[in-house]
């Protein structure tokens, strides 16, 4: 796994563009980002990772390079450290690809990867495109604050989250216009953003976002 300090002073990406497709995956709580990330996996092959899985899985990691940092910080509501989530996405992708059979000689090995729920904040976006690959765009799932809402007021019935109520959704949809929209404004400037609307039926979304998706990446990356 890449080191902190390697991240830090790292200024090339590891990772070819040529050889490695990532979408980043944006979108509100509530939004749908994971059923449809779940759809283009299983129609498409792609990877799916989760910032958030990984932050949680390497904290409980026994002998961990970074469960306690991680620990401290979401015990004290603090954003952990962009190297650490970077390191750790990188370190994800790895594995994917060192799982794959070895290529043909002189062929590198291929990968493509839905990154779901990051990045969070402009310079994570700046950062992991420095120092892993530049990523092909932005998958942004757009939906009114008011749908939102009333999803997660509904999933909240039945999921037990504390964080499903309208209070906390509400914070949580602020805190996602103050930092993530951001990240989408960076990369709509530079036409690297493909906005669906998420408001109707997963079905539709997802029918939507084919039609998106094969306007901008070539039918070799779209293949299981």
């Amino acid at each position: 796994m890449s080191t902190i300090d390697n991240l830090k002073d790292r200024t090339t990406p590891v990772f070819s563009p040529d050889d490695v497709t990532v979408v980043f995956v944006l979108g509100g709580p509530g939004a749908g980002k994971g059923t449809q990330c779940e759809r283009l996996v299983a129609r498409h092959g792609f990877a799916h990772l989760s910032a958030g899985d990984l932050l949680r899985a390497e904290q409980n990691r026994p002998d961990s390079e970074f469960g306690d940092l991680i620990r401290h910080h979401i015990r004290n509501g603090l954003i952990v450290p962009m190297e650490v989530t970077i390191a750790l996405l990188e370190a994800a992708m790895r594995q994917v690809l060192d799982d794959q059979p070895v290529p043909s000689a002189g062929k590198a090995k291929k990968g493509k990867f839905l990154i779901d729920g990051f990045p969070r904040k402009l310079d994570q976006a700046v950062k992991f495109e420095e120092a892993v690959v530049p990523a092909r765009f932005v998958l942004f799932f757009d939906c009114p604050e008011a749908e939102l809402e009333r999803r997660l007021l509904e999933r909240g019935k039945t999921s037990g989250r504390e964080d499903d109520n309208a209070d906390s959704i509400r914070k949580r949809f602020r805190t996602f216009v103050d930092t993530s929209m951001p990240v989408v404004d960076y990369f709509d400037a530079q036409d690297r953003v493909v906005r669906v609307d998420a408001t109707p039926s997963p079905d539709r979304v997802f029918e939507a976002t084919q039609v998106e998706l094969a306007k901008r990446l070539s039918k070799e990356v779209l293949s299981p």
